[in-house]
């Protein structure tokens, strides 16, 4: 097949989890066109359409605050302005729709919207990937009227519909547009189990200065992610041991001064460290306001073998069992107690360690999900 896939833009774990499924299709002999605002390199082995925009404000699901003027959240925009990025993206579409089979389109948003006008106006299929970030903004009534109207046709036209958890589709897609449930794919977002792996840690301890035991937050100190409710948790156990962050964000300066001696924030790191430093980690903890839609991080977790201890609700308990790790009360304090219990029972840690990567082999593999995408995207083409 040859596969168009269309982004909003760079996307952070949207991105990712695209970038990845790309791969392992280009990796079974399909031809991908690949495309977004500020592309840059791009995709290796695709074909990469650079997106230019008609102004310096790249639109987004959802806004970064460190990102500064450079980003408007389009859920917050009028429909006018919205609107007039339409073309910008249709006309990288149409370049190469003649040449496609079928289209991929991310988000409830206008990537959903140009992908909807330009596969009907040239009679391709297409698929939308539903995050839970495009959608979520209308159930909290935003999105212009008449904008949201343009991008529900979008939806409900889909030939099929990928979304990452149950909830997803469930809570934030079908409570607000009725699909059908045949149509849609529960499809989690993968994880690649050779570089999360518990045995992936060389050097690492020894480069950040890390004692043997430590706890990780990784992901954006922004106040939606919830790292202010693991500073206030880790009162409660980093006595036995430390708290450390990865990821930056506007709250950095205020969430160190507050961590005190408890641990430390090291910003952002190279994707291997991330990978290395959660593998290495005694245990993951996070603590989101909002409830999480899917939570790679966790899969991540899973495969390192670093069981996780989190607040309950959203999709994640789809990925976190009782055998692999604890979901909370939403409470700080209950979580910090939770997490000291947890660090003080050493077999317990390395009995959810030992079922975590067990689930991610049988459920998370990137390759397995990857065939379950290819054969999906098959049937809908045929």
């Amino acid at each position: 097949m040859k596969i168009a896939i269309l982004l909003l833009n760079r996307g952070r774990g949207s991105g990712e989890v695209t970038r990845q499924q790309a791969t392992y299709l280009m990796n079974k002999g399909h031809d991908i066109y690949f495309m977004h605002p500020q592309i840059g390199q791009g995709l290796s082995g695709a074909t990469n359409l650079d997106i230019p925009l008609h102004t310096n404000v790249v639109p987004v699901h959802e806004y970064l605050p460190v990102a500064g003027q450079t980003q408007k959240a389009v859920s917050k925009m009028s429909y006018e302005e919205a609107v007039s990025y339409l073309p910008d993206y249709e006309h990288a579409l149409e370049s190469v729709i003649k040449d496609t089979d079928i289209v991929i389109g991310h988000h409830a948003n206008i990537s959903s919207i140009v992908t909807y006008n330009i596969a009907r106006r040239y009679n391709k299929p297409y698929v939308l990937f539903l995050h839970g970030t495009g959608i979520e903004p209308r159930h909290h009534g935003m999105y212009d009227d008449k904008l949201w109207d343009l991008i529900q046709k979008s939806v409900e036209n889909a030939s099929g519909v990928i979304v990452t958890t149950e909830y997803v589709r469930d809570n934030l897609v079908r409570k607000q547009i009725d699909i059908p449930l045949e149509r849609f794919i529960v499809l989690p977002c993968g994880v690649d189990l050779h570089e999360f792996h518990p045995a992936s840690i060389d050097g690492i301890v020894e480069k950040y200065n890390l004692p043997e035991r430590y706890v990780i937050c990784p992901g954006a100190l922004t106040q939606s992610k919830g790292p202010q409710n693991v500073v206030e948790a880790s009162k409660h156990f980093a006595d036995l041991a430390p708290m450390i962050f990865i990821g930056d964000g506007e709250l950095r300066q205020n969430l160190e001064s507050e961590l005190g001696e408890r641990g430390r924030f090291l910003g952002f790191v190279s994707a291997e460290d991330k990978a290395k430093l959660i593998n290495a980690a005694t245990l993951l903890v996070a603590a989101p306001e909002k409830k999480e839609h899917f939570g790679i991080i966790y899969v991540e977790g899973l495969a390192g073998g670093t069981p996780a201890v989190t607040y309950k609700g959203g999709g994640v308990a789809s990925i976190i069992t009782s055998e692999t790790g604890i979901l909370t009360k939403r409470n700080p304090t209950q979580l910090g107690i939770t997490v000291r219990e947890l660090l003080q029972d050493r077999q317990r840690c390395h009995d959810m360690a030992k079922a975590g990567r067990k689930r991610a082999e049988t459920h998370f593999s990137y390759i397995m999900l990857g065939e379950q995408l290819e054969a999906w995207l098959l049937k809908l083409n045929n």
